[in-house]
Formats: C-alpha cells, structure tokens, sequence
C-alpha cells in the first residue's frame, strides 16, 4: 500500500512538471541570451552578490531576456539589475509568434518608455 500511495505522489508531483515544459519554444530563452549578448560584448549570467542572476551583462547595461507572454516579469528584474549594477536598464523581449506578440511588447514599451528602460526584440530569425 505505502508504495501505491508514493507512485501516486510521485505521478502527481510530476504533472505540473510535464504541462509546464508542453509550451514548446523554437528556441530556448538561452539560446536567444547567448546570441544576443555574444554580439553584444556582453557576460551571460552574471551572478549578483544576493545569488540573482543577471540574463546579460554589458558594459552599459544589465538586461533581462523574456518571452514576450512574461513581459511584466522583465520589467521588475531589469530595474533591479541595473539598480544593484549602476548600469541602465535593458530588456530583450522574445518574439516568436508575431502579430500575436504585438500586444505584449507595446506594454513593455510604455512602460519602458517612462523607465528609460532600453528595449530590443528579437526573433527566432536571429539566432546564428
């Protein structure tokens, strides 16, 4: 019985995990940082002494790499990378599905807009 009861734990400990990574991406977020912050003169993951890790660091900037559904996110972890960094702020917003992204990344405009936040997009189209 008690090893019925763990497989049972076991099997539903394990569905989150399994739906969660069915978003499928054409790329992983770390393909897409690599890219863009190896062009960019810039170190991936950069460790923060409170063990944050910072998606990019450039000599200017501290930036935070999302897909376009988590814009929100990226705002508040750009801002705080960039204050614990004295570097300006930057997000690269993930667009893998076009028109449909449009949404997002004019939310993260505005907001980037009065932040003086830097904005990039970047497509799958732009992985090398």
């Amino acid at each position: 019985m008690k090893r019925f009861i763990i497989a049972i734990l076991i099997f539903l400990v394990g569905i989150p995990v399994f739906s969660a990574s069915s978003k499928t991406h054409r790329y992983y977020e770390k393909d897409y940082q690599n890219a863009w912050c190896k062009a960019n003169g810039g170190i991936t993951e950069y460790i923060l002494p409170d063990k944050a890790r910072v998606d990019c660091v450039t000599r200017t900037h501290a930036i935070e790499f999302d897909f376009a559904p988590k814009w929100a996110e990226s705002i508040g972890q750009s801002l705080y990378y960039s204050n614990r960094l004295n570097k300006t702020p930057g997000i690269v917003l993930i667009s893998e599905n076009g028109q449909k992204d449009e949404k997002y990344i004019n939310r993260v405009r505005t907001i980037a807009n009065l932040h003086k936040i830097d904005l990039w997009i970047m497509t799958p189209e732009q992985i090398r």
